[in-house]
């Protein structure tokens, strides 16, 4: 992998991972028109850069971070069910990763529901992160445990998750950028260990593109982040659910006429 590869997959993470787009959609047709090829690092590197998108939410909402431990304590109980599921299902969910129909299926079908979303789910009551209660957290980890089928989009299916609780637009994305958080942290520790388990090493280039791709992930995902927010409060999720649907069938296109698409 080279620098500039490495530089664009790190502004595709930071682009995608918090809006409800798929990140993993977007990797497989990045990574295909480029020809990079499916290595262990380079699967490695793909999940690592998420701590730069992680440390994005972080420092844009620091004080939150800082307020109490009831905000903690319910990022851990929405947090439970994916760490879970994703011990007890990870080699179902490997299979399903080296899947490129699977991930276009899952962008079309996520790209209708946010099409209509705002319609089911237009009377929020919840207004404010503090208003959420455990098992409101709860409910909204297991949505987000549906995104552990590749093209789901973590975002998205814990934003709708939220919006499913009577949260508004604006504080299902907000909870939902917290829980990536420890969420994104567990897949990349995870992932890691993984990779140094089975012999895998760092070369001096290799460690150099993980710190670039962090960096850039992290600039990137800021903006994205302060910029879907003001987006949704105006618009909602329907360009959203267009664009999906685009993404999924530009993916079944591909497929369609012997397209090689590499999943990373």
């Amino acid at each position: 992998m080279t620098f500039i590869e490495a530089i664009i997959l790190a502004i595709v993470e930071g682009l995608t991972e918090f809006l409800p787009v798929s990140s993993t959609g977007h990797m497989i047709i990045t990574s295909s028109m480029m020809g990079i090829a499916s290595e262990d690092f380079v699967k490695l590197f793909t999940i690592v850069i998420q701590l730069g998108a992680i440390l994005s939410v972080v420092v844009l909402y620091f004080k939150r971070f800082f307020q109490s431990v009831n905000f903690y304590l319910k990022l851990f109980v929405a947090f439970i069910p994916a760490a879970v599921f994703g011990l007890l299902l990870s080699d179902y969910i490997d299979a399903l990763l080296e899947s490129p129909l699977a991930v276009a299926i899952s962008l079309v079908i996520g790209g209708i529901i946010l099409l209509y979303v705002d319609k089911w789910f237009n009377k929020p009551t919840i207004h404010k992160e503090e208003e959420i209660n455990y098992l409101t957290a709860l409910k909204i980890g297991f949505f987000q445990c549906i995104a552990m089928i590749p093209g789901v989009s973590r975002s998205g299916a814990s934003i709708v998750g939220g919006m499913s609780q009577k949260l508004s637009r604006q504080v299902a994305a907000e909870f939902s950028f917290f829980l990536a958080v420890p969420t994104m942290f567990a897949a990349t520790a995870k992932k890691g260990y993984d990779y140094l388990k089975v012999g895998g090493s760092f070369t001096s280039h290799e460690i150099n593109l993980l710190i670039v791709g962090n960096v850039v992930a992290f600039i990137v995902a800021l903006l994205a982040i302060k910029s879907f927010i003001g987006y949704l409060n105006k618009n909602g999720f329907k360009m959203f659910g267009w664009y999906r649907i685009i993404v999924g069938l530009t993916i079944l296109l591909l497929m369609g006429i012997g397209y090689d698409l590499k999943v990373v």
